[in-house]
């Protein structure tokens, strides 16, 4: 009889505008033998916080070695291609993650956030009303809920734009986080602009601006929205 053992991921989740911004626990059933290559996997992710990218590839080329098909370590891989601008390279590593896993999440993401970033607007939107359809768990939920608000929000292509359920969205997500996610809180002051409200989006910069703890780097960010919001100017992704 096999062995089996919980494995745990704990995988760093990708922003355009800031990578590695939390951290999120993957927790499934486990041959005992792929333990030793899921800690790896969390050195390597470990490796990449600390900005060792040279580390991270070193530590994944090892368990994929290993173990070709290991869906986690393909899920860190392609973060890092992204990051290197190797788009189709970590498109790939996400449909095999996939095909190994359908129910990771995290890499559908990472999809659908590729896909907007290389303008593949089609297949990104329908990859953000799949990932909501299927009603993830609630933190996984607040995220999609997030980027396809941001994405509705903040499309350069207008015919992907829709003010109205990006401010629904933003809404859904601020409220599952509690009110304590600046960027979730940025995201639904986006949206508002997107429909014109400028005096909304400028209040709830400055409520995301006042969240505790927040990074400097989102700091500066929502600074910069909140510049344009105060002109009564939309944000458009880059």
């Amino acid at each position: 009889m096999m062995v089996r053992r919980v494995l745990t991921i704990a995988v760093a989740i990708l922003s355009w505008t800031a990578i590695a911004c939390g951290r999120v626990p993957i927790i499934v059933n486990a041959p005992r033998h792929q333990l030793a290559l899921g800690k790896m996997v969390n050195n390597a992710e470990e490796q990449l916080k600390k900005g060792d990218l040279a580390g991270a590839n070193r530590t994944l080329d090892a368990v994929l070695k290993a173990d070709p098909a290991f869906w986690p370590a393909l899920y860190t891989r392609a973060r890092i291609f992204a990051m290197e601008g190797k788009y189709e390279l970590a498109i790939e590593d996400c449909n095999q993650a996939l095909r190994k896993y359908r129910g990771f999440v995290e890499a559908a993401m990472l999809r659908a956030q590729i896909n907007v970033h290389v303008g593949k607007y089609a297949e990104a939107s329908r990859e953000f009303d799949y990932l909501i359809a299927i009603h993830p768990a609630r933190v996984t939920l607040a995220r999609a809920l997030k980027q396809r608000a941001w994405f509705q929000a903040t499309c350069r292509d207008s015919s992907f734009r829709n003010g109205r359920q990006a401010v629904k969205d933003a809404k859904a997500a601020c409220s599952i986080m509690e009110w304590k996610d600046e960027t979730t809180i940025d995201t639904l002051a986006a949206a508002y602009a997107e429909t014109g409200d400028f005096d909304s989006a400028v209040r709830y910069a400055q409520q995301a601006l006042a969240v505790k703890d927040i990074s400097p780097t989102d700091y500066k960010i929502i600074q910069r929205h909140l510049a344009l919001f105060q002109q009564r100017k939309p944000v458009r992704s880059s």
